[in-house]
């Protein structure tokens, strides 16, 4: 039923638009198309992934950034670019890698004692309950140097970098397990579980292959090496896996290339690499009992430990009928277990089928002990025509799948054919296909290698460009294609260009799934999620010396840093903590000092440290990075390093002309006055929105909530300025006014912001003729002179319907031709009023009838505005 009802979307969608086309004549979409050379489907799928101002995607999508060493956050259909999230490599932007509490999250990803601020990050996974995505948790591994990262879908950074100790690379990371208590990363080239030289020539006994099964912590979000293991597997280069889920829990799949263990050698005059390792007709694929194993790897009888790693080597697992061989396509590269867990499909890259293999026939297999053989190691070969449920031509170049909603439906990525294949995995039969642009590798579903995929689109990870973008260089982007599904054709809807390193695979979920912090607990250190050692709240700010270590504990809220002057030695340490005290939303702070290389991001309520020798004597400025008010500039203070052995002569102070008092006292008077106004406008909103009971409605509930925030530190201000007024000090008065309006504003910017909201959401409904008015009322240019709800360079349009005879005719004509009505003695004296005279904007008819029936609306609604 659903997916009939979603083939009649389509055709209304489709057939509306087309309607709307084909009626709209010399209109403005008509222009449009035909001055940008657009048909009829291009506009279909525009419309397919055009979100409207302020909407929000139906799922997010985590990219792997390549060799950028982060992470790519984008959203589905509008494939609007949302965020980067900082993982191996540092990231100025979010000071990642500059404050102190980031460069830890960094470290622990240092390897042999050695820094590693570089990464190529490879394969997200999503923490999964029950084989469905629960949106908690978010892992990536770095290819290069052999580590898993953990990101904290709350906020969206890394908490915890885990460093492989005995692997050399890992490109086949990171899968969670059905219920996330095991992260699975397999090795990539083989190479000694030690950190010793030991000669190639020695590959097949002392090079080694493996995946190591991470413990991890579902509810705590973090990974336990002391509880892992690694199963030790031959030197067979091991790449993708797929943990098993429903029939198959608690197995784990690896496929494999090089089952020839070739190693090269071409300046010895060898073959090439490429050639050896792609003799053999099939290599192997990897089917393990993790389960079983992670309780054999608590007995240390069965394990031996190097670097710090326990390992259950192939004997015991052998011994205890927990690996096996299954042959493969050769040079695969990618299985996926289907939703259920019954089918795996694996395929090759140099072969043109796809083969689906099924777990009830393999689990039978290894329950009668039938084997093919054993491999040099002893590990028993399955038989493949036994192990499978069959093969299927899908073109050159298989490589990755992705499942969606309907039994049965897979894609397929084609790297060779530049296309995407739909087939069905029981009956064999191959769907449909599309082309790419080009050489796509991964595809992305949605939800696609979960136990609950939700079908609709598949993401294209294409390779290649090519042609597809204005030319920015040699590197060109990758690029992403959005591919709609839901049909019983594949429609290709957009491309996007992904400017960050060469991302590889991507995981989407549902974005309703997702629900991020919007601010921190006030002083939080947000690695760590406890309070900061550093926290500081609004008057406690000071400076603390310990012998030649500086303190700063301070304080960033619109538009100050508290404190503003600081003065240390020259050769001092200097420790900044720094907390952002805002709780409005989206007010994020930066903090930086000029010349020392540092650099943090503060999201409210968040802490951070900062670390720097003061090694030059000088005037250093800090100031806050990131624009977040009127006063952004003025945001700033001092550092002031001297140098304790030198003597400084003062300069001459320049002799300014002080105000008087009686000037005093009347900037001071002008001052309140503006504030009273000021507050009185406060007034009027706070009124309105408790008389539409604001606190029903959640969004707006949040900004009141920041607002009243806001409002809440003037009376600590007043209190000041009567102080001063009472000790004659009317200057520091006027300073302390000045505050009191700073935050009279931040409220009422936040408060009007809670009003405009809570209008759309009490307002009555608009229906599409309203909304056609009220676009053509902002494109028209009308709200130029006339602000709704408001007396501006024209005259108030609210209840203009009501003040004429016939009013709506008379609306229309003099839209239609304002000249015609100017000796109208009410026109005539709007002109004389606000000497302006209405022009004509050469509106439509159809225009104008929307705009009659957004006066309408407007009417209906005049309370609001």
């Amino acid at each position: 039923m659903a997916k009939v009802f979603s083939k009649l979307s389509s055709i209304v969608l489709g057939t509306t638009l087309a309607l709307s086309v084909a009626t709209a004549g010399d209109g403005e979409l008509q222009k449009i198309m035909k001055k940008r050379g657009l048909t009829e489907n291009d506009l279909i799928r525009a419309a397919k992934t055009y979100t409207p101002t302020g909407g929000r995607d139906e799922f997010i999508v985590f990219s792997s950034g390549g060799q950028s060493g982060q992470m790519i956050v984008y959203g589905v259909p509008t494939m609007r670019l949302l965020k980067y999230i900082a993982v191996f490599t540092p990231e100025p932007w979010q000071g990642y890698g500059y404050d102190e509490d980031s460069k830890k999250v960094l470290r622990q990803g240092n390897i042999r004692g050695r820094e590693i601020n570089w990464g190529d990050t490879h394969h997200p996974g999503l923490s999964e309950t029950d084989g469905k995505y629960d949106g908690k948790w978010l892992v990536i591994n770095d290819k290069a140097n052999p580590r898993i990262a953990v990101i904290d879908l709350e906020d969206f950074e890394t908490k915890q970098i885990v460093v492989n100790p005995i692997f050399k690379s890992d490109h086949g990371g990171a899968f969670f397990t059905q219920n996330s208590d095991y992260i699975l990363e397999a090795c990539q080239y083989a190479a000694p579980y030690d950190n010793n030289y030991h000669p190639i020539d020695e590959y097949k006994e002392t090079y080694r292959g493996g995946v190591t099964v991470w413990s991890f912590d579902n509810k705590e979000g973090r990974i336990h090496p002391e509880k892992s293991f690694t199963i030790e597997m031959p030197p067979y280069m091991q790449d993708l896996s797929d943990s098993g889920k429903g029939v198959s829990d608690g197995w784990g799949f690896t496929n494999s290339f090089n089952s020839e263990m070739y190693t090269g050698g071409i300046e010895v005059g060898m073959p090439p690499f490429e050639a050896g390792c792609s003799r053999n007709d099939t290599d192997f694929l990897h089917v393990y009992n993790w389960k079983k194993l992670a309780e054999l790897a608590k007995d240390d009888k069965n394990v031996k430990v190097v670097n710090g790693m326990r390992i259950v080597p192939m004997d015991i697992a052998i011994k205890n009928d927990c690996l096996f061989l299954v042959p493969e396509p050769k040079s695969p590269h990618g299985v996926d277990v289907s939703p259920d867990g019954e089918y795996i499909t694996v395929c090759g890259k140099l072969d043109t089928h796809a083969s689906v293999y099924k777990w009830s026939k393999i689990k039978k297999l290894i329950a009668d002990k039938k084997y093919a053989g054993k491999d040099p190691y002893g590990i028993p070969i399955l038989d493949m025509k036994s192990a499978l449920h069959g093969q299927v031509e899908l073109g050159l170049g298989p490589l990755h799948n992705q499942y969606s909603n309907v039994d049965g439906e897979i894609y397929t990525s084609l790297y060779v054919d530049s296309q995407i294949v739909k087939w069905n995995y029981k009956t064999l039969k191959v769907l449909d296909k599309v082309n790419v642009h080009y050489n796509v590798g991964h595809l992305c579903g949605m939800e696609g290698k979960s136990a609950d995929p939700q079908g609709k689109y598949i993401i294209s990870l294409n390779k290649l460009a090519i042609d597809r973008f204005d030319p920015v260089g040699p590197l060109h982007p990758q690029n992403h294609q959005l591919i709609d599904i839901s049909g019983k054709k594949m429609d290709l809807l957009v491309d996007m260009p992904l400017p960050l390193g060469e991302p590889h695979q991507a995981v989407a979920i549902r974005a309703s799934k997702l629900h991020p912090k919007v601010r921190y607990t006030m002083g939080t250190n947000t690695k760590t999620g406890k309070p900061h050692i550093g926290k500081t709240l609004a008057g406690q700010e000071k400076v603390v010396r310990k012998g030649n270590h500086v303190y700063i504990y301070g304080t960033l809220v619109r538009s100050h840093i508290n404190p503003e002057r600081v003065t240390v030695n020259k050769g001092d340490d200097v420790t900044f903590y720094l907390t952002n005290l805002e709780r409005a939303q989206d007010e994020t702070h930066g903090f930086t000092v000029d010349h020392y290389n540092i650099h943090g991001s503060l999201e409210p309520g968040e802490t951070i440290e900062l670390n720097f020798k003061a090694d030059i004597e000088g005037v250093f400025p800090y100031y806050c990075t990131e624009f977040c008010s009127a006063l952004h500039l003025e945001m700033m203070g001092y550092l002031l390093v001297k140098d304790p052995n030198k003597k400084y002569v003062s300069a001459q102070k320049l002799k300014m002309k002080t105000m008087s008092k009686e000037e005093l006292k009347a900037e001071y008077d002008k001052t309140v006055a503006t504030n009273s106004a000021t507050d009185a406008v406060i007034q009027s909103v706070v009124k309105f929105l408790k008389e539409n009971h604001y606190e029903k409605h959640q969004v707006v509930k949040d900004l009141v909530t920041d607002a009243l925030d806001q409002y809440g530190k003037i009376k600590e201000q007043k209190a000041k300025s009567d102080e001063a007024v009472k000790a004659d000090d009317y200057e520091k008065a006027i300073l302390f006014e000045n505050m009191i309006w700073q935050y009279m504003v931040k409220t009422a910017d936040v408060g009007i912001r809670a009003k405009d909201a809570l209008v759309r959401l009490v307002a009555t409904k608009q229906s599409s003729a309203v909304q056609a008015g009220e676009r053509a009322f902002g494109e028209g240019g009308c709200g130029g002179c006339h602000v709704i709800g408001k007396v501006s360079s024209g005259p108030d349009l609210t209840g203009v319907l009501q003040r004429h005879e016939n009013a709506e005719k008379w609306v229309a004509d003099f839209i239609k031709d304002p000249a015609s009505k100017y000796k109208d003695p009410y026109v005539k004296g709007m002109i004389d009023y606000f000497n302006l005279k209405m022009p004509n904007q050469h509106m439509s008819d159809q225009n104008i009838k929307d705009i009659i029936e957004y006066l309408k609306w407007v009417d209906e609604n005049a309370n609001l505005f």
